[in-house]
């Protein structure tokens, strides 16, 4: 019998909640806007982490700065990710831009013109 919530989707939600952390609390950056974690898809072996994201109120030069930004400072991100898991090695991170919640706002605006 398969298990129903794995390891890595474990180490996935946990890293996704403590990245929030991080991000909203201990790292002071005037470049980056309000960033909100959308997901995040470790690797079978967890060495890699790609970190979706989205930015709230930012046009597409903004968000290519905050993901640009984000793998910047991923090392520093990476070393207080460290300090709140229990893991012994952490993932290396990837910043990806999420445009799932783009494409639903433009698919809601053709919907409703629809009308």
């Amino acid at each position: 019998m398969a298990k129903e919530f794995g390891r890595n989707e474990r180490v996935s939600s946990q890293m996704q909640k403590e990245l929030s952390f991080v991000l909203q609390r201990e790292i002071t950056d005037n470049v980056l806007g309000f960033i909100t974690i959308n997901e995040v898809e470790v690797s079978k072996d967890l060495a890699v982490a790609k970190v979706y994201f989205t930015v709230l109120n930012a046009d597409d030069s903004k968000k290519r700065v905050n993901e640009k930004r984000l793998n910047e400072l991923m090392p520093v991100i990476r070393h207080a990710l460290a300090k709140r898991m229990r893991l012994r090695h952490i993932s290396a991170l990837r910043f990806y831009y999420d445009n799932s919640f783009d494409k639903g706002i433009r698919v809601a605006e053709l919907l409703s013109g629809l009308k």
